[in-house]
């Protein structure tokens, strides 16, 4: 960093713990963007409320070249879950700056092509018969266009296929422009 660190705190005594915590976070950032020039930490505790107790607040400032990064983290009843999350938050923000930077973008799974196999509404779940002949699972969370209680047996179907926590599934189902529901 070409501007050393700063770290603030608001409404709490200074610690010597969660400031080494703050430093140890900061120099982990250089290893998703190696140009960052300055970083602001403010950790602060936001007024009591009867009903909950201390809750702390994090908001973090990156400069980089051309630009800066808030990152906040309010209400959090554990100032290091805050420090976490932020830092986290911060990072995310690092790697797809970097992306842009390099020009790099995004590679996105190509849609594969199906039928609904079968289709059990009550429960909110059914299964595509993929053109491969392959059948997988989704869930009416993954429905994207039309809503899931429109969807019927037979019907030609787009979809990405993903892990889930039972194995590949469909994700992003959608009945395609030129294919009308059955």
């Amino acid at each position: 960093m070409q501007i050393p660190l700063q770290i603030t705190f608001k409404d709490i005594g200074p610690s010597e713990a969660i400031e080494a915590h703050i430093r140890e976070k900061a120099e982990k950032l250089e290893l998703f963007y190696d140009r960052i020039m300055g970083c602001r930490v403010v950790v602060g505790m936001i007024q009591k409320h009867q009903h909950q107790g201390k809750l702390y607040n994090v908001r973090i400032d990156v400069t980089v070249p051309g630009g800066e990064f808030v990152i906040n983290r309010d209400r959090a009843e554990d100032i290091y879950v805050a420090l976490r999350d932020g830092f986290d938050a911060a990072k995310r923000k690092l790697e797809d700056y970097a992306r842009r930077q390099r020009g790099d973008t995004k590679l996105h799974e190509p849609e594969l092509h199906g039928r609904i196999a079968r289709l059990f509404q009550e429960e909110g779940y059914g299964f595509i018969a993929a053109d491969d002949g392959h059948e997988l699972y989704f869930h009416r969370y993954n429905v994207v266009r039309p809503d899931f209680a429109e969807l019927k047996e037979g019907t030609e179907v787009v979809f990405i296929e993903e892990m889930g926590g039972e194995g590949p599934q469909a994700n992003r189902v959608s009945v395609g422009k030129h294919h009308p529901l059955g």
